[in-house]
């Protein structure tokens, strides 16, 4: 009765946003409805170097209106705001969006026996029971793609997905990290990126082709007309050093585009001198990049979740994950793993038996004065009485040895 009654009234367990908890290391603003990287406050400084220039072209095209014909100046001005509010909601579309995070498991997969330990890595490092393969191999589109486990996030990461160490989340159709927008780009954001980017051409180039017409219209020579319009010199020298990065960026982004490629593959694998079992055209590429649906939540980081249950992702992640050990003989060193493989009780691991030999009570021979309790007369005998003894072999053993070997039994 007693017991029934316990459960009946068992208060419950608390819950929270999956957010709060999340183990990644995002930023989360608005109750989750807003996600950055950890670098998130890049975001505001690629706003400053992006928001400032053209301001300040804007402001200069506004004073000047009277000045020169009163439509071409106000297109120019106009034109110049659509493409700075463009490029900076691009940026924050980017920055703020799930870039295709997916969910981690609670426990690693079961094992798949079918798998021969003689031509497979096994995932056994910290615990020898659980065998798991580092890779497979599934088939894509007629090609064979292998895929990774991931230790972190104890999943076997879909084709085109990594791990990005900076946010600490497995992301679908991984592209990179961006410093410059502070968040992973991804499959649900690399269209707000390439948007990004080529807006930031093209605004670079507006603002240094119109600020040259200004000082073409100037009276006098160049020099003269460089020297009274110092803001127009200033805008296209850093206009010009800037559209060789974004540039750059875009024509190398339109080309992995047209291949159906990510920056992540292109550098490390080359899909190993094979064929891309991705590329399905240049035409079709650039379809399902530009013009398809933006890819559904994997995660729903506002979904409630009890912290009780959340919180065994901490422990099993640091187990099974990123602080494996390489060794069997490391673990034995620092006291986490047993001789049999199996890991120790909390309480026993990370004990300091250093110097307990000397603390052991021994008699006036020197050698160490077992308590008769735990070893009976028969077993002290056995372990000797200090002097130096040969057996049939010739192998000589010690009272020093004898000891450690009662104490490691």
């Amino acid at each position: 009765m007693g017991g029934t009654q316990n459960q009946d009234f068992a208060p419950p367990r608390p819950e929270t946003r999956l957010y709060r908890v999340w183990k990644g290391r995002n930023k989360f603003l608005f109750g989750g409805r807003l996600i950055f990287g950890p670098d998130g406050a890049s975001c505001l400084l690629s706003t400053f170097l992006i928001g400032a220039p053209a301001l300040i072209f804007c402001i200069k095209t506004l004073v000047r209106v009277r000045e020169a014909d009163f439509l071409y100046r106000h297109v120019v001005l106009i034109v110049g705001l659509v493409l700075t509010i463009l490029d900076l909601t691009f940026l924050f579309m980017t920055s703020s969006r799930d870039p295709g995070i997916i969910p981690r498991n609670s426990r690693p997969p079961e094992s798949d026996e079918s798998f021969s330990a003689s031509s497979v890595e096994w995932m056994n490092n910290a615990t020898p029971e659980m065998k798991l393969p580092r890779t497979k191999d599934i088939f894509v589109n007629g090609h064979i793609v292998r895929v990774k486990f991931c230790d972190t996030c104890l999943l076997y990461r879909p084709p085109r997905a990594s791990h990005c160490s900076i946010c600490n989340n497995c992301v679908q159709r991984f592209d990179h990290h961006c410093p410059w927008v502070g968040q992973c780009v991804g499959v649900r954001n690399y269209r707000t990126f390439i948007l990004f980017i080529s807006t930031s051409t093209i605004l670079c180039i507006y603002v240094f082709t119109f600020s040259l017409l200004n000082l073409l219209k100037e009276r006098g020579g160049i020099w003269d007309a460089m020297s009274r319009d110092v803001v127009s010199v200033i805008l296209m020298a850093y206009c010009f050093v800037v559209v060789w990065f974004v540039g750059g960026l875009s024509v190398f982004h339109f080309y992995l585009m047209s291949t159906n490629k990510t920056t992540y593959e292109n550098f490390r694998y080359h899909y190993d001198k094979k064929e891309n079992p991705f590329d399905r055209g240049m035409i079709k590429n650039f379809k399902e990049i530009l013009f398809s649906k933006t890819a559904p939540l994997l995660v729903n980081l506002r979904d409630m979740v009890t912290e009780e249950d959340h919180s065994i992702l901490g422990s099993i992640t640091k187990r099974f994950g990123g602080d494996n050990i390489n060794s069997k003989e490391k673990d034995l060193e620092v006291g986490t793993i047993g001789k049999d493989g199996k890991p120790l009780p909390d309480v026993l691991q990370n004990l300091d038996y250093n110097g307990i030999e000397d603390g052991l009570k021994k008699d006036k021979g020197g050698s160490i004065n077992l308590d008769p309790y735990f070893f009976p007369t028969a077993q002290v005998e056995e372990f000797g009485t200090g002097d130096s003894t040969a057996d049939e072999n010739g192998t000589e053993t010690s009272s020093q040895r004898n000891s450690s070997a009662v104490l490691r039994r």
